[in-house]
Parts: C-alpha cells; sequence; structure tokens
C-alpha cells in the first residue's frame, strides 16, 4: 500500500504534467497569402451559398473565375478574407493575392476552419487555372477499360464488363486500355471517382494486381509456405 503522502504527490505530478503556459500557435497555413494572376477573378458574394439547404443558410458564397471555368464555395460567417490588388492592374502578370483569417482564434471550430478554408479557396484557384487529374493503372491479366456510349466500362475477370457513369464537370478518356485519365477542376470530386473505380479491384499484396492510382504502390507479401 502506496502511503497518503506519497499519493498526493503522484496526483499533483499527473496534474502538472499537462500544464503548459506558452503561447497557443495559430494556424501556418491559414495565414499563407493565396496568389493568383489577374486570368483568376475571386469574388467574396455576401449572398447564401444556397438557400434551399438549412446547413448552408448563414453561410456567404465564394466564387473563382479562371481560364477553365469556374468553382463556388460555401465561408464561414467567422472567416475574413482581404483582397489586395497590384498597382498596375493592366498588366498580365501582375499578381493579386487573398489573406484568410477568423475572428477568434481562441475557438477551436475556428482555428480548425482556419487553415480548411484557406486549401479549399488555393484548390478552386488551382483548378480554374490548371486544373486536377488522376491516372488510373491496371494491373493483371485481362485488366483493361475502354469508353462505351459516353461512359467508362471496365473488364475486370468478373462474368460481365461493369459501366460507370461519369459525373458532370469530369473528363475521362483512355489512351490506352491499361490507363484511364480523370481531369476535373474539383480535386475532390477527381480523387472520389478515381477511389470508385479503384474500388472494383482493389490492388492486392500478395500477386500485386489490380487499380493502382497515380504512382501507388504496395508492399508484396509472401504467401504461405508448407
Amino acid at each position: 500500500m502506496l502511503s497518503v503522502s506519497r499519493q498526493i504527490r503522484q496526483l499533483s505530478t499527473r496534474q502538472l504534467r499537462g500544464f503548459s503556459s506558452t503561447r497557443r500557435v495559430e494556424s501556418h497555413i491559414g495565414k499563407a497569402p493565396i496568389k493568383y494572376t489577374n486570368a483568376v477573378k475571386v469574388e467574396h458574394l455576401l449572398e447564401a451559398y444556397s438557400t434551399t439547404d438549412s446547413r448552408f443558410f448563414d453561410k456567404t458564397t465564394l466564387r473563382v473565375t479562371g481560364p477553365m471555368g469556374q468553382r463556388t464555395m460555401a465561408i464561414e460567417p467567422f472567416v475574413k478574407l482581404d483582397f489586395v490588388e497590384p498597382k498596375d492592374k493592366a498588366s498580365a502578370e501582375a499578381e493579386c493575392h487573398v489573406t484568410v483569417s477568423v475572428a477568434d482564434s481562441e475557438v477551436k471550430k475556428q482555428r480548425q476552419m482556419w487553415g480548411t478554408t484557406r486549401a479549399l479557396i488555393n484548390n478552386c484557384v488551382v483548378g480554374v487555372t490548371e486544373g486536377f487529374s488522376a491516372t488510373l493503372r491496371f494491373v493483371g491479366v485481362g485488366y483493361r477499360a475502354g469508353m462505351e456510349n459516353g461512359n467508362l466500362v471496365l473488364r475486370l475477370g468478373y462474368s460481365e464488363p461493369i459501366s460507370m457513369i461519369i459525373p458532370e464537370g469530369l473528363t475521362v478518356s483512355v489512351p490506352i486500355p491499361t490507363r484511364v485519365l480523370i481531369r476535373g477542376l474539383d480535386l475532390q470530386q477527381v480523387k472520389l471517382f478515381a477511389a470508385k473505380v479503384r474500388e472494383w479491384k482493389k490492388p492486392e499484396p500478395y500477386n500485386q494486381k489490380g487499380i493502382f492510382i497515380n504512382d501507388e504502390t504496395i508492399r508484396k507479401k509472401d504467401g504461405k509456405k508448407k
């Protein structure tokens, strides 16, 4: 049995162990400015992002327009956007930038959304200027893909081929039967469709066959030995 004094010392040590007097670290990602050229137009509209979905009634709309298209996203009410335009607006190479901040960085939700909002806005800017892409590699005997009637058709050794409808906003091409190229303005949409295709034949570690996304690799496992 521990003495009472020793129990008190252990209890006080546990309580002091989690105490810290250092200042809370702010979001380094959130504070970084988002740079873009005059070819991109970023507008913060003070209108509700959606008038039918109650989750977005109190959120404003950010609209990003560029050479490849247009993207919109919801902005939380506590998020502030500061736009800085160049002095020489006529120059095509002039850089604009927008800085993201929050009303109170001590609030946990606002700290979480600070960096997230900045990353999503940056994805919108990159999407309308360069776009996003994902390459699927088919590894396995007889595994191949093709386009038929505007749908992506997969032949993966099942009794019947798999036909997948291409979501609106994505462009899918098959340069060779074992490669599928997915392009789009929305990074999340591109990755989501690539993951859905991969679900039909996930890479397995024994023969290392399946559908791989971009430079994905898996560690080979040895089979059971008698």
